[in-house]
């Protein structure tokens, strides 16, 4: 059994959910927040569900409120939020660190399997790498999770196949999930 199967995640409502229970399934993980100038982003991953979860993919939606404090809500106000907003369907976990000592297991194993190389090109991509020196001086040179809705996007063999940063394309990322499916 792949690696990726041995993790679990808590459920907003405090239940434990295995991540075996997604063998056979393309698994998009994102870490979210309300809050964040990529929150739009809950849209176009909601469509993306919408269109294949019925051909095998899952969306496992992890609000995280350690960058910029932008996640401040509780998990039933955050996913209140997103409901009324961005009318997601998907289910949402319990909002947990993805970097740290509190840092979800889980994204300790994705950081390593697939390392920060960069935010690419565009305006955004080049507000983060302003903003970061100040947070972060070494940001380039370590595998942390650098901002809200980073995302890794793992087979139905449970590899994770490739990690995205909040500046990517999200097209670019649906072109791999339908192939992937």
């Amino acid at each position: 059994m792949r690696e990726f199967y041995t993790y679990s995640v808590t459920k907003k409502d405090g239940s434990k959910l295995d991540l075996k229970d997604f063998q056979g399934k393309v698994v998009l993980i994102v870490n979210t927040a309300t809050g964040c100038g990529f929150t739009p982003q809950y849209a176009p991953i909601e469509e993306m569900y919408k269109k294949y979860h019925n051909s095998g993919l899952e969306i496992l939606d992890i609000p995280c409120n350690q960058f910029g404090q932008q996640a401040p809500g509780s998990d039933e106000e955050i996913h209140e939020f997103c409901q009324i907003h961005y009318n997601t369907t998907f289910d949402q976990m319990k909002k947990s660190d993805v970097n740290g000592e509190n840092e979800l297991p889980l994204f300790k194993y994705l950081k390593n399997v697939q390392p920060f190389t960069g935010f690419g090109e565009g305006k955004m991509a080049d507000l983060l790498r302003s903003l970061l020196p100040t947070i972060d001086p070494d940001y380039e040179n370590n595998n942390d999770i650098k901002w809200n809705f980073t995302k890794f996007l793992v087979d139905k063999e449970g590899n994770v196949v490739k990690r995205f940063e909040p500046t990517h394309d999200l097209k670019e990322i649906e072109e791999l999930i339908e192939k992937l499916l």
